[in-house]
């Protein structure tokens, strides 16, 4: 049992939305999951099971579902926000009027907002502070780490990372998010624990475009590790702390993106592979595949920053310029020869 006391609104149910629910539900704490229709809201009472986005695993009694802000927002000690990262703004504002003042904040979104290059933390910030996206900085808190859905359901040990600039809000997310399967860590470096998690989906799509061309680990491991690279010079030059990109956030979310075919950026990369189209990925998929916003995003900032990103170039001219998979693999393979560091 938690020592938490009072409820936690999770906004978003998709699959880690309803994770996120389970966990702090199974410790005794009190959940009001916020889904996006009434329709879902009612699918996933009734069966007590999100079965459009985790089928298998059954929600606790402490778990309560709804369509509805107030239902969900009145009187909740913290609020963790699960929605997908192009959808977030607009959820944020229709739903600030309702956030209790001083409530623990933690965003659990990652991605880049494609329109403004934003940070998820920022998008909330300027819809929670009345257009300032700084003025929530301070005590916003960003979870991120490797944390695929399945796994954590089916009790597997996990990792993540509460970042914040205040470490007292850092402890407060990191004492309600930990349980003996989930160990939570603090890191002050929200800028680059953020952009660990949205550009390691990027790189996942190239992995698993690797991966379905047949190219096996040599290449894989190539990936990952210049993928690594780049998302550091990106990082640094958007003011984010090297150090943090070795660490959970960004090595570690980054070989779990890269490897694993639960992740929905990795299994786009082998169907873009196979020859689909980002179209008819997007079509067939009901969950949304992170990194290929991110990836549009990622080249616009890079551009504008004047770094280069050659494997985010890789991957867009195939997501949004028509390019094969094997052509964009050998154009990366023949760029100018260079020293590594």
């Amino acid at each position: 049992m938690s020592d938490w006391t009072g409820p936690v609104a999770v906004i978003g149910a998709g699959a880690w939305g309803t994770t996120l629910s389970r966990m702090l539900a199974e410790r005794g704490i009190p959940v009001r999951l916020w889904a996006v229709s009434r329709e879902l809201a009612l699918e996933i009472e009734e069966n007590r099971e999100n079965v459009s986005y985790l089928p298998g695993f059954k929600l606790p009694d402490g778990v309560r579902i709804s369509s509805q802000g107030e239902a969900v927002l009145d009187g909740a000690r913290a609020i963790i926000w699960v929605v997908p990262s192009q959808w977030l703004r607009e959820v944020a504002q229709a739903l600030a009027h309702l956030v209790p003042a001083d409530v623990l904040q933690i965003c659990a979104t990652k991605g880049i907002e494609r329109e403004t290059g934003m940070r998820m933390s920022q998008v909330l910030s300027e819809e929670l502070g009345g257009g300032d996206p700084e003025a929530h900085q301070g005590t916003l808190v960003a979870l991120s780490g490797p944390n695929l859905s399945r796994e954590i359901n089916e009790g597997n040990p996990a990792l993540s990372v509460a970042a914040s600039a205040s470490d007292e809000r850092a402890r407060e997310a990191q004492r309600l998010l930990s349980s003996p399967l989930f160990r939570v860590y603090r890191n002050p470096d929200i800028v680059g624990v953020e952009l660990c998690g949205a550009l390691k989906n990027v790189i996942a799509i190239a992995s698993g475009m690797s991966d379905g061309l047949g190219y096996g680990a040599n290449a894989r491991a190539a990936l990952i590790t210049r993928g690594l690279a780049e998302m550091r010079r990106l990082g640094v030059a958007l003011g984010a702390h090297p150090q943090t990109f070795a660490g959970i956030a960004g090595m570690g979310d980054l070989v779990t993106t890269c490897t694993s075919r639960l992740s929905r950026n990795y299994s786009t990369g082998m169907r873009l592979a196979r020859g689909e189209s980002r179209e008819q990925i997007q079509s067939s998929m009901r969950a949304v595949a992170e990194g290929i916003w991110t990836t549009q995003a990622e080249v616009e900032l890079a551009e504008e920053m004047g770094v280069e990103v050659p494997i985010a170039q890789a991957v867009h001219s195939v997501l949004f310029g028509g390019v094969d998979a094997g052509a964009a693999a050998m154009a990366l393979m023949q760029r100018a020869q260079r020293a590594e560091f």
